[in-house]
């Protein structure tokens, strides 16, 4: 990967599709700066930018819920990453679905949560 030709936005960030590497099933989307690329590169598990705690963070620190990286990708513009992972633990998303995509366009829940976000976190 050519990681100096990624465009980034103007505040240094670029957004990171998770895919399922087995199903395809889109996990999530996150920000990521030029040290989250460099370090999900260098230890082969995401890590993203957090922008509302302007901190790095590795993906599943918290719950155990981590992402092995099996491939990544950059689109035809260079400025969206898509990582494929395997996805260790029940799930990726913080509220305990399998993935952040679990709410139709009315609103509507069409997944079950796959853990409990209260055990994993200690909140609702």
């Amino acid at each position: 990967m050519h990681i100096a030709e990624l465009k980034y936005d103007g505040h240094g960030l670029i957004p990171a599709i998770i895919q399922d590497a087995q199903n395809q099933e889109v996990l999530m989307m996150a920000y990521m700066n030029a040290e989250a690329v460099a370090k999900t590169i260098a230890t082969g598990y995401t890590h993203f930018w957090s922008r509302s705690r302007s901190a790095l963070w590795k993906k599943g620190e918290s719950s155990g819920h981590v992402q092995e990286v099996r491939q990544i990708l950059y689109d035809c513009d260079k400025d969206t990453i898509l990582i494929k992972v395997i996805q260790k633990g029940p799930g990726a998303c913080h509220t305990g679905h399998r993935s952040c995509f679990y709410t139709d366009i009315s609103g509507n829940e069409v997944a079950q949560k796959v853990f409990s976000a209260e055990d994993v976190y200690g909140k609702k």
